[in-house]
């Protein structure tokens, strides 16, 4: 057992970490383990056992209680973001360890246009023509392509991000409405849109692109029978939370064509597996969690988190202490 307090950071996918922040004081009094690829079962306990604290990105990693329950060191949580539903808060305040997140840089932005340049992959079918031309061919006979002006797209949840997403399909002379579960027509109209119900939204939109917040009362609310009522040409989108929708049920609806398309930045396992469904479809397009990966959100995560971890090896007030 080290000496020094041992900080293990888990899921530097992008391997930006220590590029940027300076964790210079932090390596004069404590052991840095900062682990890039994704650390599952024994690995993860074995990883985790000797850790005083522990650096989580947003919920990559899930630390539930049975796995807490096996951390005898672990003295402090930290992870990046403002939200974490993959954490038990409650295991860790019955053991007095304190959890704190970071702030946001411009996430918010970065989500935006990940969806529009999902929506826009997938409506002008980016991947299939660009494949056609990597083999040698000009252009395959599905040529004719949609616009979106005139189209109606429902944006379901319009918060800061579903907000920003109307704005540009206004910009593209969409019609815009919208749903959630507590949606007014006030509302919906301060931000350019109609509010409809979910059964009319689903039923008549062309583009339909998630934003909620994953909670008990949105868990796959797309389900097999919101698929199978889109429309034939329907596009469903979701760079918010994979759990919105049931995985299986969109597999099959895929299959059978309604929706036509799904563009998909968030899963319910990652790294998404190869030998995952999806994989195989003609008529997805996905990315590999990358609506908030951008330099300046990971420089406010790193940078926040190693003014914490001095704060802690300092002893001093803890910085953004996470409340009930």
């Amino acid at each position: 057992m080290s000496s020094k307090p041992i900080i293990v950071v888990l899921d530097d996918f992008e391997r930006v970490a220590r590029e940027y922040a300076d964790w210079s004081g932090i390596d004069a009094r404590a052991e840095v383990r900062v682990h890039t690829e994704p650390l599952r079962g024994q690995a993860l306990v074995d990883a985790l056992k000797p850790a005083s604290a522990i650096v989580l990105m947003r919920d990559r990693t899930p630390l539930l209680a049975d796995l807490i329950d096996q951390l005898p060191h672990l003295k402090l949580v930290h992870f990046t973001g403002t939200r974490n539903g993959a954490l038990d808060t409650k295991a860790l305040a019955a053991r007095g360890i304190p959890v704190l997140h970071t702030g946001w840089g411009p996430n918010k932005d970065a989500t935006n246009e990940m969806t529009w340049a999902l929506i826009l992959a997938a409506q002008k079918r980016l991947v299939s023509h660009s494949n056609a031309m990597l083999r040698g061919e000009w252009r395959p006979h599905d040529s004719m392509l949609p616009v979106l002006h005139g189209q109606r797209i429902g944006v379901v949840g319009l918060g800061e991000i579903g907000g920003r997403v109307a704005n540009i399909a206004r910009a593209f002379g969409m019609q815009v409405v919208t749903w959630s579960p507590n949606m007014t027509p006030e509302r919906a109209a301060a931000k350019g849109a109609t509010s409809v119900t979910f059964d009319e939204l689903i039923a008549t939109s062309h583009l339909i692109t998630a934003h909620l917040v994953l909670g008990p009362t949105t868990k796959h609310l797309f389900g097999a029978a919101q698929f199978g009522a889109m429309r034939s040409d329907a596009i469903f989108v979701n760079t918010s939370r994979a759990g919105l929708a049931d995985e299986a049920a969109l597999v099959t609806a895929l299959k059978a064509g309604r929706p036509a398309m799904a563009a998909l930045d968030v899963f319910s396992e990652e790294p998404l597996p190869t030998t995952h469904p999806f994989i195989a479809l003609p008529n997805v397009v996905l990315t590999p969690h990358l609506g908030f990966v951008c330099e300046p959100v990971f420089r406010k995560f790193y940078g926040d988190v190693v003014e914490a971890l001095n704060a802690w090896l300092d002893g001093k007030p803890l910085p953004r202490v996470l409340t009930a």
